[in-house]
């Protein structure tokens, strides 16, 4: 009797470090949540669905909080937060534009009421934002999860991490690089620009003032500019203009057309026509039989692996604005 208690209390305890290995050891992958929350996918969706029916201009704000996630202290979920002891990322300059917290708010709610304590705000992004791309017609792709959430937010990290639209080339490979993301991942990522909005202040200095020359910024085709004009007054800081006019509810391709055309909105779009190797990919996406569906999911997921906190690391936040 008392060595079959032994082993069944040696059994019990080879379990439990076996159960504790595993989670040290988890990593990301698709169907994560397939034992634990079997409908968490499905929750998602069925929420993404039903918002972007009545507010599909949320598409665009909702798509890069998961970028400007990811890009400041991994995909952790940090930019959620309200209550830190830091000033929080979302109150930072390169965050005001971001919409939709309420949205994720709300998606939460709804997997916790079915799997509590189960799903992080991480990968709530990451699906969100996954749904998004798909209700807006664009490419559906297999989102990894199992990320946990951090417990830090803090608005100084967002500098050097989170560049302006102003940004030049050099600018923006140094950091995608030093994110482990490389040419053709910004490239295609960079077409969700497709959907989406952006305040006239972030670019009239290449309307009126590029470079400090009273001009406009030679690189951009001239009619664009003059239609430009006509919306964006000097010193406008409400107006928003379309990052891809006539198709801003759409994903598409059509971004990569214009900035070809040389029609791009932010500096950042137009410096992807400097370098060959970019531009090289920016023309690819405008052809017949593009590639870009495929690519943008690609590095979407390549983008989601940035930083992410797995097995013991981290926390589920059960309300992903504030922490446990």
């Amino acid at each position: 009797m008392a060595t079959s208690k032994l082993f069944s209390c040696l059994l019990v305890q080879s379990m439990l470090l076996l159960l504790v290995l595993d989670a040290a050891n988890a990593e990301l992958k698709v169907g994560f949540y397939s034992k634990a929350c079997p409908n968490a996918e499905k929750i998602v969706k069925e929420v993404m669905d039903q918002v972007m029916s009545v507010a599909p201009s949320l598409s665009g704000p909702l798509l890069r909080m998961h970028f400007h996630d990811c890009f400041v202290r991994g995909c952790d979920g940090s930019v959620l937060l309200n209550d830190t002891v830091n000033l929080p990322e979302k109150i930072a300059t390169p965050n005001l534009s971001l919409r939709g917290f309420t949205t994720i708010d709300r998606v939460k709610a709804a997997l916790e009421k079915a799997c509590p304590g189960i799903v992080s705000c991480s990968d709530t992004l990451a699906l969100v934002a996954r749904d998004v791309v798909v209700a807006m017609g664009g490419p559906g792709y297999d989102v990894e999860t199992g990320r946990r959430d951090g417990n830090v937010s803090n608005a100084f990290e967002t500098r050097g991490n989170l560049l302006p639209g102003t940004a030049n080339f050099t600018e923006l490979k140094s950091l995608w690089q030093a994110k482990g993301l490389d040419v053709k991942d910004l490239v295609a990522l960079s077409g969700g620009h497709t959907l989406g909005t952006s305040h006239c202040s972030s670019f009239s200095d290449r309307l009126y003032n590029f470079s400090g020359t009273g001009r406009a910024d030679p690189s951009m085709d001239p009619n664009y500019v003059a239609r430009l004009k006509l919306k964006c007054k000097p010193n406008d800081n409400t107006t928003l203009a379309e990052l891809d006019p006539g198709s801003v509810r759409t994903f598409d391709g059509q971004y990569f057309t214009l900035v070809a055309k040389r029609r791009g909105l932010l500096t950042s779009d137009a410096a992807l026509l400097v370098d060959s190797e970019s531009k090289a990919y920016v023309l690819q996406f405008t052809t017949k039989g593009s590639t870009f569906f495929k690519d943008f999911g690609d590095s979407m997921v390549k983008m989601g692996r940035i930083g992410v906190l797995t097995g013991n690391s981290g926390s589920i936040r059960k309300v992903c604005y504030k922490n446990n």
